[in-house]
């Protein structure tokens, strides 16, 4: 080889990594178990395929970010306890092999956008401030890129990254996204546990084997969740957001209540799941990447398809725990009940 063809090669091979490491559906669905665990910061293949696997399963990371970060490590930990596999250290083959035999069928698929995704209406700005949402008709989606990722439980980075070049707002247009219609049906919902000091919330059948698991994000100290047992008691598609002025938000001004029109988009998101302590709630949110990342102002905030699946599959009546301390049992807090307050 001269050196100007050696020279050739190694210019080629250092602008076009992606020869060599391509990320598109081919390489996530053929993606095999890492030998070590994925960056937390970094999409790729492997961490892609494993969210997506999760997902399926019911044990929730989350928004799927291609990313193996916080959300997904929890929810990779709680499928491997409830299979009994070790997950301290990588990914065990054996781990893989389970999530793999539960989640049949390509992780990622190519989809035809329709007319319904890019219809409408969609916000030009989502304000920042709830006085300034009460005006509006519907919390919408501020874009169908928006509604896309919702819909297939994807962040909108990853959406874009799977489909380079691609436009989001054009009927007909085929793009890659995950493929989470897979995800399976729930058995019937036996009790609730919500983790406060961990950020989760895991269901539970009548013989106390865990169903399924999603990352939550819980009240702060100022803003408490309540302790104790209180028990499910209505399930709302499309809620809409009613202020109290006695919530006195630092940041919200009216001394009078009002209410925000439902919508994706709506501060309790597009699904709510009351429980028996007024004010307080399961409900969905309007930013999936901070479930879990953030504190609430004292309700259980899930992603909006989350706490949608919950809601399809608790009942009425529902014991649901919260556990103030890691080592606290369920068994020690049935029969205790939890304080008022009205939040979200």
């Amino acid at each position: 080889m001269t050196r100007w063809m050696l020279g050739a090669v190694l210019t080629l091979w250092m602008i076009c990594p992606a020869l060599a490491n391509n990320f598109d559906a081919t390489a996530v669905n053929d993606a095999a178990r890492p030998a070590r665990r994925p960056a937390t910061d970094k999409v790729n293949a492997s961490a892609t395929k494993l969210q997506v696997m999760l997902d399926r399963a019911q044990f929730s990371p989350g928004e799927i970010d291609g990313k193996l970060g916080e959300n997904a490590q929890k929810a990779l930990k709680a499928f491997a306890e409830q299979n009994g596999i070790a997950s301290d250290k990588g990914i065990a083959q054996e781990l893989w092999d389970r999530l793999s035999a539960a989640s049949e069928g390509p992780v990622v698929v190519d989809y035809k956008i329709t007319d319904a995704d890019v219809k409408g209406p969609f916000l030009k700005v989502l304000p920042g401030k709830l006085e300034d949402m009460k005006s509006l008709q519907a919390l919408s989606y501020t874009s169908p890129l928006e509604g896309l990722a919702e819909k297939f439980h994807m962040s909108e980075d990853l959406l874009r990254t799977l489909n380079a070049g691609k436009s989001f707002d054009k009927a007909g247009e085929t793009i890659i996204v995950a493929n989470v219609s897979a995800r399976r049906e729930l058995p019937r919902i036996a009790r609730l546990e919500i983790d406060k000091k961990n950020g989760t919330l895991k269901a539970f059948d009548g013989s106390d084997r865990l169903l399924a698991f999603y990352p939550a994000s819980i009240g702060s100290p100022d803003r408490p969740t309540p302790s104790g047992t209180l028990k499910v008691t209505s399930t709302s598609d499309k809620p809409t957001y009613h202020y109290n002025p006695d919530y006195k938000f630092h940041n919200v001004k009216s001394k009078a209540p009002f209410d925000v029109k439902p919508g994706p988009n709506n501060p309790v998101g597009a699904y709510w799941i009351g429980l028996s302590a007024q004010g307080y709630g399961i409900h969905g949110t309007a930013e999936p990447d901070k479930v879990s990342k953030s504190a609430s102002h004292g309700c259980i905030r899930l992603t909006n398809w989350d706490v949608r699946m919950l809601g399809d599959n608790v009942k009425r009546g529902t014991p649901v725990v919260f556990l103030d301390a890691p080592t606290e049992s369920s068994s020690k807090q049935h029969g205790k009940s939890g304080g008022k307050r009205a939040s979200n």
